[in-house]
């Protein structure tokens, strides 16, 4: 297995693309009042819509939604649930193939 770390930086919303284990990934993480969620669209189709981030949790849950591999937030100075304030430091967004 290998591990690529996810460069995010601290702000309350951002969106980007970035190609993960040979898909062409689109993300949104966006901080709402009851936590931080995240939308994930593999080659333009919606994998993961409004997904509450937990510390240690996939984000990708189900097998057929056709996603290669796992995206989590890690926290790396606790077992906290991440917050944007953390984002990139703290709390880093990992995809492991």
């Amino acid at each position: 297995m290998t591990y690529q770390l996810i460069p995010l930086t601290q702000v309350a919303s951002q969106s980007f693309t970035i190609l993960l284990g040979q898909q062409q990934c689109a993300i949104n993480i966006y901080q709402l009042s009851t936590g931080l969620y995240c939308d994930v669209v593999v080659d333009q189709v919606n994998i993961v819509t409004a997904m509450l981030c937990l510390n240690l949790v996939g984000l990708v849950r189900s097998a057929y939604l056709g996603f290669s591999g796992q995206l989590g937030f890690l926290d790396t100075q606790g077992s906290d649930n991440p917050d944007y304030s953390g984002l990139g430091t703290r709390f880093q967004l990992v995809y492991q193939s």
